[in-house]
């Protein structure tokens, strides 16, 4: 599948988290695809890893950003338009989680859970859309999760934020069809990613997995990748207000 081509040659993506996990993945295989790719996170360290291991010269930008911070997320895309002129698509790809009950989970974790998953997508969507809006053509891609679909004990918040941001989608989507932008979003399982080792690195929590999985694997990060990039590509213009399920035939059982 690496020499796959989704014709983005040239085009401009903006990365939330782009600098590890998922986001690092989908970062790299724009860049495979010659686009030319802005990457947020909060940490500089993080970014200046992750600007060294891609190595991609003028066609990556790195900005130091809290998504949920609506000044952070003008800078982030101010900076883009700066230093590429436009804005072809966003994937809102930054993602947070603390394992906790919500009948006695703290407010203050509340809040910091839907800050970063929920608040920080709505601020990203708002300002690509509107930028997209103005060109007359964009795509919105969020990474969902099934436990937005699927409600499990200690997700809880962090369910109820991908069920918003599938929400949001749909909405988003009907909005913005008629300036040609479309919105759509990818909802993986479990992903080998540093996010979910403490699960996937133990080998009898792994077993117990898999069985619920048809296709007898968890995701690797390029299976959420790919999908990500089929709907940043022309091939999904008739595409809006969906999520896809990533997630090995799971949630079809």
């Amino acid at each position: 599948m690496g020499n796959l081509s989704f014709n983005l040659k040239d085009k401009v993506f903006v990365v939330t988290g782009g600098s590890r996990g998922i986001g690092l993945e989908i970062t790299k295989m724009l860049l495979d695809q010659k686009a030319k790719v802005a990457i947020c996170g909060r940490k500089q360290e993080g970014l200046d890893a992750a600007t060294a291991e891609l190595n991609a010269g003028e066609n990556l930008l790195a900005v130091p950003a809290h998504v949920a911070r609506s000044e952070d997320v003008d800078g982030l895309f101010n900076r883009t338009l700066e230093v590429f002129g436009r804005v072809d698509g966003l994937i809102n790809n930054v993602g947070m989680n603390i394992v906790t009950g919500l009948v006695d989970a703290d407010p203050g974790l509340w809040n910091k859970i839907i800050d970063s998953n929920l608040n920080g997508t709505f601020l990203c969507s708002r300002q690509a859309g509107q930028i997209m809006r103005e060109q007359k053509k964009g795509k919105i891609v969020s990474i969902s999760s099934i436990a937005g679909r699927r409600s499990a004990p200690f997700m809880g918040i962090y369910g109820v934020a991908k069920a918003g941001i599938e929400m949001m989608t749909k909405v988003m989507a009907q909005e913005l069809a008629a300036f040609n932008v479309q919105v759509n979003a990818v909802a993986p399982g479990m992903v080998r990613t540093k996010f979910s080792e403490p699960f996937w690195s133990n080998s009898e929590i792994y077993e117990q997995i898999i069985k619920s999985i048809p296709l007898g694997r968890i995701a690797e990060p390029a299976d959420v990748a790919w999908t990500v990039l089929f709907l940043c590509s022309e091939a999904s213009d008739f595409i809006t207000g969906q999520t896809l399920m990533v997630d090995g035939g799971a949630s079809a059982v």
